[in-house]
């Protein structure tokens, strides 16, 4: 990308690692608020970074908006972070900077180009580029790209964990989810509570997919979320039920079920993503996407998950550096609600 013609490349796995967290914290916050203060909190919590997903409940749902997590996309959430934290570090004036996001989804051109994506005070992400406009670039370029050299991301965003890089997977966002607040929540190694950091029961491409996670024990308030409540005794004994569904006709029964009080309208949290498989079979990946391919990608997405040296997206210190020095009200703070949080717009199917 350097070659093409970028001035620097960044991981963004970084702010998928930041997602976790802001969504994560806010799912804690309505559990709190629902279970323990008896609010009207809506649950289950949905996820939030498919485009596709969002314009579909938009159209299709929209009274259902609420249980939409307010957390943006690691895309917006980067671009966000890159016109603010990182103009202040580099001294650049933002308005000179131009942000372009690679990704495996057309419909993130949409999403960038949303009116309510200028929390950093300009344009967070000024261009999406697919995956295969990409190879398109490169191959204009005259670049071989099996024999390039091996180069890193650039600093400070280059740093990022397995659960960021499982994002791409249908399942992918509730594992990393479920990573880092089982283990913030219970204060011991998710790998005791389920013998391994492998969320095995939300993997795979079923189309629909229930689990049932009890949590046993509740540890000490973690750093990270001590501004939140006074602790998490509450939670002790709670099974924590998620879904997981891909694909927008799988999104609908899901939809259907919980307006009719079924087993998904008792789930606290459930991922949604547009496309089959998750992003791994995006809108804007090499052509074609078969079941085998998209299987063969997601074994090379857990194979390298495996090997990271950092799994968990609250271990990842590019992000807690960010909160240390930038974000310092914590996870759902003032101004982490102002830059990485953002609203939907409830549109129906018909226009007026």
């Amino acid at each position: 990308m350097r070659h093409c013609g970028f001035d620097k490349v960044f991981d963004t796995n970084f702010t998928a690692d930041l997602t976790i967290i802001e969504e994560g914290t806010e799912l804690l916050l309505r559990l709190y608020r629902s279970l323990v203060l008896h609010e009207d909190i809506a649950l289950p919590q949905f996820t939030s970074c498919s485009p596709g997903w969002i314009k579909y409940i938009e159209h299709f749902a929209p009274e259902m908006l609420r249980h939409v997590s307010s957390a943006k996309s690691p895309q917006q959430m980067f671009g966000a972070v890159i016109k603010t934290y990182y103009a202040q570090q580099q001294g650049i004036d933002p308005k000179d900077i131009v942000t372009v996001a690679l990704m495996p989804c057309s419909a993130k051109k949409f999403e960038c180009n949303r009116p309510e994506m200028c929390d950093s005070g300009f344009k967070d992400v000024d261009y999406g580029l697919t995956t295969r406009e990409l190879a398109k670039m490169v191959s204009e370029a005259g670049i071989d790209l099996p024999n390039m050299p091996k180069s890193n991301f650039d600093d400070p965003f280059g740093k990022e964990t397995g659960s960021g890089v499982i994002f791409g997977a249908s399942g992918g966002v509730m594992e990393a989810a479920i990573r880092t607040v089982v283990e913030l929540v219970c204060g011991i190694k998710v790998e005791n509570l389920f013998d391994h950091a492998d969320i095995i029961p939300v993997r795979g491409f079923e189309g629909v997919k229930y689990a049932e996670l009890p949590i046993k024990a509740v540890g000490p308030v973690p750093g990270i979320l001590s501004h939140l409540v006074p602790n998490w005794d509450w939670l002790r004994g709670v099974t924590l039920k998620v879904g997981v569904c891909h694909g927008t006709a799988n999104a609908k029964k899901v939809l259907e079920d919980i307006r009719a009080g079924g087993k998904f309208s008792e789930c606290h949290f459930i991922e949604f993503m547009a496309c089959p498989g998750g992003c791994l079979g995006g809108g804007g990946q090499p052509i074609p996407t078969s079941p085998e391919i998209r299987t063969q990608r997601a074994k090379a997405i857990y194979s390298e998950d495996s090997r990271s040296e950092v799994r968990k997206s609250h271990e990842n210190p590019a992000v807690l550096e960010l909160y240390t020095n930038f974000l310092k009200d914590g996870p759902c703070g003032h101004l982490s609600h102002k830059l990485l949080h953002t609203h939907y717009t409830p549109r129906g199917k018909y226009i007026s």
